[in-house]
C-alpha cells in the first residue's frame, strides 16, 4: 500500500511535467518588418522595370544561374566555369558549409537515444574495513568480467534539444546563403575583373595607335627639318610626344599584367600559369530590369543569410530559458558478468542497471546566481542584434540597386557627350594637320589637338569598361537572378 501511495503521489508531479513540457521556451519566429519602398527611386520612369507587386518569399538555398552569359562572350563563360571549379575561396566557403551541415546532424543526434557497449575485465581488492573485518584482516583480490550494453536518452521535457535542433538548422541554412552569397561574390569579380582586362586591352591598342601615328609624325616632321621648312624646336617637340605615348603604353602594360595576375587568382591559378590574349573591349548595351524591392528579400543571399541568423538566435533564446526548468535523463545498462572468463555468457551471469551510475535522473536548479538569467538575457541581446543586422543588410542591399541603376543612367547620358567629343576632336585634329602643312598654324597647335583626341578616346574607353563593370555590379545587387528575356 505504501508503495502504491508513492506512485500514486508521484502522478501530480509527472502530468505538472508534461503540461510544462507542451510550453515552447522559444518565442514564435517572425521575420521583423522592414520598410519596403514599392519602387526603385531610379527604375520608377522605366515601366519595363516594374512587374506586380508580391510578398517576398525566401530563397536561400535557390541557385544563382548563369546570369554571365547575357553578355555572350564565350571566354567570360569559360572563365567562370575554371573560377566555379578552382576558386579557394570558393572552396573555403562550401567546406563552413560542410561543418554546419555536420553540427546540425550533431545538434540531431539529441533527439534519440545513445547507445554503447562494453567488455573487459577489471582487478579490484577490497579494504578489510569494507568488508566489516578487523584492520589486519587479509582480502582477497578478485577479478570481475563484464559485457554490457548501455542506454542513455535525455527526455525533451522543455523543448531544450528541439531548440538546439531548430538553431543548428536555421544555422546551416544560414551558411548555404552565405556560401551561395561568396559564390555570388566570385562570379561577379571575376566578370569585372575580366572586362577590366578588356579595358585595359582597348586603352593599350589606343596607345598603340598613337605612338605609330606619332612615329609617322616624327618621321614627317624629321623630313621637313632636313629640308630646312621647320625649326628644331618642332623636331624636339615631335619626339617628345612620341616618347610620352611610348611612355603611357608601358603604364597600360603595367596596369594589364596585374589586372592578369588578379584575375589568374580569381581562377585558383598561379599569375605564372594564366595569360589571357589580348582582346579590345566591346561596347556593352545589356538593360537589365530591375524589378521590384520586394524581390531582393528573395534573390539576395546576404539578406537569407541575415534572416536565418536571426531564426537561429530566437532558437537559442528557447534553449537559454530550458535551464530553468528540470533536466531527465533516462539511463541503463543490461549485460553479463563473472569472477571467470568461462561462465561469463551463462545465464546466472546476466546483469542490468536502471538509473544514472553518478547523479540523478532528475535534475531541478534551485540557485545559481544570475547565471541561467544573464543566459537568457544574453541570448534577446543576440537576436536584437541580428535583428539590426537584418534590416542595415535590406537597407544596403537597396542602396547598392539604386547606386548601380544611377550610375548605368548617367553613364548612358555621359557616353553619348563623350562620342559627340570623339567625334569632334578627331575632326579638329584632322584639320590641324591639314593647316599645319600649309603653314597657317605652328606645330604644337598640331600637338595640342592630336593630346585632345588621345583623351577623348582614352575617356570614352573608360567609359565603356565603367558601364560593363556597373552592368555586373547591378545584377550582383539584385542578386544574380537576372537573365536575358
Amino acid at each position: 500500500m505504501k508503495s502504491q501511495n508513492r506512485y500514486l503521489t508521484a502522478i501530480p508531479l509527472l502530468l505538472s511535467l508534461l503540461v510544462l513540457a507542451g510550453c515552447a521556451l522559444a518565442p514564435k519566429y517572425e521575420r521583423p518588418e522592414v520598410a519596403v519602398p514599392a519602387a526603385f527611386k531610379e527604375a520608377a520612369s522605366d515601366p519595363a522595370s516594374m512587374e506586380q507587386w508580391k510578398t517576398a518569399q525566401p530563397a536561400e538555398a535557390q541557385a544563382r544561374g548563369e546570369w554571365w552569359k547575357v553578355f555572350n562572350d564565350a571566354t567570360l563563360d569559360e572563365l567562370e566555369t575554371q573560377a566555379a571549379t578552382a576558386n579557394q575561396s570558393l572552396k573555403a566557403a562550401a567546406a563552413r558549409l560542410l561543418q554546419s551541415r555536420a553540427l546540425q546532424q550533431t545538434a540531431r543526434a539529441g533527439l534519440f537515444p545513445q547507445v554503447n557497449a562494453g567488455f573487459g575485465p577489471t582487478r579490484q581488492r577490497p579494504s578489510p574495513a569494507s568488508q566489516g573485518l578487523p584492520a589486519d584482516a587479509d582480502t582477497q583480490a578478485s577479478t570481475l568480467w563484464r559485457a554490457q550494453a548501455g542506454v542513455s536518452y535525455e527526455v525533451d521535457l522543455f523543448g531544450r534539444v528541439a531548440a538546439n535542433v531548430d538553431a543548428a538548422q536555421a544555422t546551416a541554412e544560414q551558411n548555404e546563403a552565405l556560401f551561395r552569397s561568396v559564390q555570388l561574390a566570385l562570379q561577379a569579380d571575376v566578370a569585372q575583373g575580366y572586362f577590366q582586362l578588356r579595358e585595359l586591352d582597348a586603352e593599350r591598342a589606343l596607345f598603340l595607335r598613337t605612338v605609330s601615328l606619332r612615329e609617322a609624325t616624327l618621321a614627317l616632321v624629321q623630313k621637313r627639318f632636313d629640308a630646312g621648312d621647320i625649326s628644331e624646336l618642332d623636331l624636339a617637340r615631335s619626339r617628345t610626344e612620341l616618347a610620352s605615348a611610348q611612355a603611357e603604353l608601358q603604364g597600360s602594360n603595367r596596369s594589364r599584367a596585374t589586372a592578369e595576375h588578379a584575375l589568374a587568382i580569381l581562377l585558383g591559378k598561379a599569375p605564372a600559369e594564366f595569360a589571357l590574349a589580348p582582346n579590345a573591349l566591346m561596347r556593352i548595351s545589356i538593360s537589365v530590369p530591375a524589378g521590384l524591392p520586394s524581390s531582393l528579400l528573395e534573390r539576395r543571399p546576404d539578406i537569407a543569410a541575415a534572416e536565418r541568423a536571426m531564426a537561429a538566435a530566437n532558437a537559442r533564446i528557447g534553449v537559454a530559458r530550458s535551464a530553468f526548468f528540470p533536466n531527465l535523463t533516462l539511463t541503463g545498462a543490461a549485460g553479463v558478468e563473472s569472477g571467470q572468463l568461462s561462465n561469463l555468457f551463462q545465464w546466472s551471469s546476466r546483469t542490468f542497471l536502471l538509473g544514472p551510475i553518478a547523479g540523478t535522473m532528475l535534475s531541478l536548479p534551485i540557485f545559481d546566481g544570475g547565471s541561467r538569467q544573464a543566459g537568457v538575457d544574453r541570448a534577446r541581446a543576440a537576436y536584437e542584434e541580428d535583428v539590426a543586422n537584418y534590416r542595415q543588410t535590406v537597407l544596403n542591399a537597396f542602396r547598392e540597386v539604386e547606386d548601380n541603376l544611377a550610375t548605368l543612367r548617367i553613364l548612358a547620358e555621359q557616353m553619348r557627350a563623350q562620342d559627340d567629343a570623339v567625334k569632334f576632336a578627331a575632326r579638329a585634329a584632322q584639320l590641324s594637320q591639314t593647316q599645319y602643312r600649309e603653314g597657317l598654324i605652328s606645330y604644337l597647335d598640331v600637338i595640342d589637338a592630336d593630346r585632345s583626341v588621345l583623351a577623348q578616346q582614352h575617356t570614352a574607353a573608360q567609359l565603356d569598361g565603367e558601364r560593363a563593370r556597373s552592368t555586373v555590379a547591378l545584377i550582383r545587387a539584385l542578386g544574380g537572378e537576372w537573365a536575358k528575356r
